[in-house]
C-alpha cells in the first residue's frame, strides 16, 4: 500500500514539475509555432495526444483576430470548421457553464446533449480523438475561449494529471492571446474608470437620469454629466449607450451590478422624478 502511494505521489510531482516548466516557458513564446511545439510536448508528457486552443468564434473568418491553434488530425479540423461544428460542439457549449476544467465525460452534467451533438462526439472518436479535458477561458471584452486536451482513442485517460492540465491550459491560452491578439490586449489594458466614473456608469446603465444619479451619490447634476462625459472620452465613444456596452464588455462594470445593485433614492427624489415631464 505504501509503495503504491509513493509511486502515485512521484507521478503527481512529475506532472506538476512539467506544468511549472511550461508556465515559465509560456512568458517567452515568440510565435504560434513555439507555443504549439511546447504545448504538444507537455501534453504528451501528461498523457494526452491532442490539444486545441480556441476562441469560440466563426473559425472560417480568417480576418478575425482570434486564437486557433491545435494538433488534431487535419481532416477533422477541416471538417470541424467547414461544417461549422463549432456552433454546436457540446464541449464548447459545456465550457460556457463552468469556470474550471472539466472532463468530457462530465458534459451531460453541464448541458443536455442533443442527438446532433452526440453525433459530433462520435465523429471525433472515429477520427481518433478519445476522452478529453477542457479548461474554459472567460475574459471580459473577448469571445469565450478554451484549451482542450484529448487522449487518443484506446489510450488511458490521464485522470491523475488533470490539475496539472488545468494549470498548463490556462497559461497556454494566455500565451496564445498575447501572440494572436496583441491589439485586443492593448485596448483592454488602456481603459480604466475612476471609482466615481464607475458608480455613475452603473447608474446610467440602470436607466437613471443625471439628476437622479446626483441625488443618489450626493453630487451636483452638472458634475454627473462631466464625470460621464470624461468616461465617454476615455473610451472614445459617441454616446452613453456605446459607453455602457464597452464598459460591460471590458469588465469595468458587471451585469450583476447593473441588474441587482440598486442604490437607495430618497422619497423626495422619487416624487420629483415622477413629476418630471
Amino acid at each position: 500500500m505504501g509503495s503504491r502511494q509513493q509511486r502515485s505521489s512521484r507521478i503527481g510531482d512529475r506532472a506538476f514539475d512539467l506544468a511549472r516548466q511550461f508556465t515559465e516557458q509560456a512568458r517567452d513564446f515568440a510565435c504560434e509555432a513555439d507555443l504549439s511545439s511546447a504545448l504538444e510536448a507537455c501534453a504528451r508528457e501528461l498523457g494526452f495526444h491532442y490539444f486545441a486552443l480556441l476562441h469560440h468564434v466563426d473559425l472560417r473568418n480568417r480576418s478575425t483576430r482570434k486564437v486557433h491553434i491545435d494538433n488534431y488530425p487535419v481532416e477533422w479540423t477541416e471538417h470541424f470548421i467547414q461544417s461549422r461544428l463549432f456552433l454546436e460542439d457540446p464541449i464548447l457549449r459545456a465550457s460556457l457553464m463552468t469556470s474550471i476544467g472539466f472532463a468530457w465525460e462530465s458534459v451531460p452534467n453541464l448541458i443536455k446533449i442533443s442527438p446532433r451533438q452526440q453525433r459530433i462526439l462520435e465523429e471525433a472518436r472515429r477520427q481518433g480523438i478519445g476522452s478529453g479535458f477542457t479548461v474554459p477561458v472567460h475574459i471580459p471584452g473577448e469571445a469565450h475561449g478554451s484549451c482542450s486536451f484529448a487522449a487518443a482513442v484506446g489510450r488511458t485517460f490521464p485522470e491523475k494529471h488533470l490539475l496539472a492540465a488545468q494549470l498548463v491550459g490556462s497559461f497556454a491560452f494566455e500565451a496564445a492571446r498575447r501572440i494572436c491578439c496583441t491589439r485586443c490586449l492593448s485596448r483592454l489594458q488602456a481603459v480604466h474608470l475612476t471609482p466615481r466614473q464607475h458608480d455613475c456608469l452603473v447608474l446610467v446603465a440602470q436607466g437613471k437620469t443625471d439628476w437622479e444619479i446626483g441625488q443618489i451619490l450626493g453630487i451636483k447634476e452638472d458634475s454627473v454629466t462631466k464625470v460621464i462625459d470624461a468616461a465617454r472620452r476615455r473610451y472614445d465613444v459617441a454616446n452613453r449607450t456605446e459607453l455602457v456596452v464597452a464598459a460591460l464588455f471590458d469588465g469595468q462594470i458587471s451585469f450583476n451590478e447593473v441588474r441587482h445593485w440598486q442604490y437607495p433614492i430618497s422619497e423626495t427624489a422619487n416624487r420629483a422624478s415622477r413629476r418630471s415631464p
